[in-house]
C-alpha cells in the first residue's frame, strides 16, 4: 500500500495505490488518515483508482475512518473507484454509507459547493 497526499483548496486528497487488506496495509491507511484528522483535516478525498483489492478488514477500516471523520466534524468522500471496488461497496451496501464520486475532481467540487 502506497499513499500519496496533497492538499487542494484546503481539502486533503489521499491517493491509495495497492491493496487495502487486514494487517499492515489497513493499519497504515488508518494511521495516516487519523493523524490528518488529528492535525485538523476536516475534508478528505480518498482516491481509490489504484486500489485493486479490498478485503473485509479493509472495508472495516474505511467504515472506521468514515466514523472518525464524522465524529470530528469532518467528512471523507471516495473517488475514482475501480469496477471491482465499486461492486464490492454495492454488494455490502456501503455505497449507502459513503459519498462516492466518479472522479477526484467531482469529489473536490462536492466539497467546494458545500463550503
Amino acid at each position: 500500500m502506497k499513499l500519496t497526499k496533497r492538499t487542494v483548496d484546503r481539502i486533503l486528497v489521499i491517493v491509495c495505490n495497492g491493496r487495502i487488506v487486514f494487517g499492515d496495509e489497513s493499519s497504515f491507511l488508518r494511521d495516516e488518515v487519523k493523524k490528518a484528522i488529528a492535525d485538523g483535516a476536516k475534508r478528505i478525498v480518498l482516491n481509490l483508482g489504484e486500489v485493486n483489492y479490498i478485503d473485509s478488514g479493509g472495508l472495516g477500516t474505511l467504515v472506521a475512518l468514515h466514523t472518525t471523520a464524522h465524529n470530528a466534524g469532518g467528512a471523507i468522500k471516495l473517488a475514482n473507484l475501480t469496477t471491482r471496488v465499486g461492486d464490492l461497496l454495492q454488494v455490502t451496501k456501503l455505497l449507502t454509507v459513503f459519498e462516492v464520486y466518479d472522479s477526484e475532481y467531482a469529489a473536490l467540487e462536492a466539497f467546494r459547493q458545500a463550503a
